[in-house]
């Protein structure tokens, strides 16, 4: 696919059914900024920083804004389960590497 039929291919998306199933385009990226907002602002008080969990929330937030407009969609239900699954998963993940940069630092400081 060339850069023109890209671009029009996009074009038809975004005017046809993605407009049909999100709605406004400003709304609907008014709604994920709103909540992707108290995300970021959660995430910077417990830890300072954006973590992958936080990125699963985000990305939970925006099938939920999506959502709102159109309940019958039943991929962005999936997504939101699927969004849910891969948070729980990386909180294993991080405990490790919380765990093991604890475990660096502690053997940097008895030197």
């Amino acid at each position: 696919m060339n850069r023109s039929e890209c671009l029009d291919k996009a074009k038809s998306l975004i005017n046809g059914d993605r407009a049909k199933d999100y709605g406004d385009a400003f709304d609907n990226h008014e709604r994920i900024a709103d909540g992707w907002n108290l995300i970021i602002k959660g995430a910077m008080k417990t830890h300072g920083y954006i973590t992958p969990r936080h990125v699963t929330l985000m990305m939970d937030w925006l099938k939920t804004a999506r959502l709102l407009n159109n309940l019958d969609s039943e991929d962005g239900w999936l997504d939101k389960c699927g969004y849910s699954a891969i948070g729980m998963e990386f909180c294993d993940k991080e405990k490790e590497i919380e765990d093991s940069l604890r475990s660096f630092l502690g053997n940097k400081k008895s030197r």
